[in-house]
């Protein structure tokens, strides 16, 4: 069984890559929807049919798992693919229940797109961990161009998350959740950023382990690795570019929670 990863563009190989360590064996498909990519700014309906499209081509290439590595997808689309697909979808959930759960004191900051920002899920999800009302959300779509740019200067992200933060007093806050995959690749200019007690946090390892679960623990195949941007296959171009942000994220990993 091949497992199929899809997000609106470079995001979700964080999320492909722990899978690719969890799951040596088994035969994994990338789709990357660069063409449309962000999905942050689109609306639902939006999002939901370009899922659609993209998880709808993950079948027809043979995959009998579909993770949505991006948790805007999730958010607008993850229901609408579970009650049509005959396969397991796995989603993304911004990490605020951990973070609330490890960090009783202080303030929890939610990082996301704006359409995640905005939507039901996630306002369901923090209505049910945060009864005390410690939970505040910051859409940060500039990341998102940025990583899609491969652009991970601090020149470039600095002034843009200071300006992001400028309105929020972070001495009050105790966690920042990274409900974007893209988000990951700046992980170490958030910490150069933040406060040295305020923990980063993300989702990806629960992904992953929810993935585990649901086929069972393991994945025999031959260790096959397919990419594909927005239904062509990668070229040797995008091949190096994939190898450089699987690198990135490698090095960055001193930087989890």
């Amino acid at each position: 069984m091949k497992l199929g990863f899809f997000d609106s563009g470079i995001g979700g190989l964080s999320v492909y890559r722990l899978a690719r360590k969890a799951l040596p064996e088994a035969d994994l498909i990338y789709y990357a929807d660069t063409d449309n990519v962000p999905y942050g700014e689109k609306s639902e309906s939006e999002v939901t049919r370009l899922a659609d499209e993209a998880a709808c081509f993950l079948v027809d290439k043979g995959a009998g798992a579909i993770v949505l590595a991006c948790n805007t997808a999730t958010s607008a689309a993850a229901g609408y693919l579970r009650e049509k697909l005959n396969i397991p979808v796995i989603g993304m959930e911004p990490a605020v229940k951990k973070a609330v759960e490890e960090h009783p004191d202080g303030r929890i900051l939610a990082s996301a797109t704006p359409l995640t920002c905005r939507g039901d899920k996630l306002r369901r999800l923090i209505d049910r961990v945060d009864s005390e009302g410690r939970v505040d959300t910051l859409p940060l779509p500039g990341l998102v161009r940025l990583a899609e740019e491969g652009n991970f200067s601090p020149e470039a992200v600095k002034p843009y998350l200071e300006k992001a933060f400028s309105p929020f007093d972070l001495t009050k806050y105790s966690a920042i959740v990274l409900g974007c995959t893209h988000f990951l690749y700046f992980t170490d200019s958030f910490r150069r950023l933040l406060p040295e007690n305020v923990s980063i946090v993300h989702g990806n390892d629960g992904t992953v382990n929810q993935l585990k679960r649901i086929i069972g623990g393991s994945c025999p195949g031959n260790s096959r690795e397919e990419y594909y941007f927005s239904g062509r296959p990668a070229g040797n171009a995008e091949l190096s570019k994939i190898k450089l942000l699987l690198k990135r994220l490698e090095e960055l990993e001193e930087y989890d929670a």
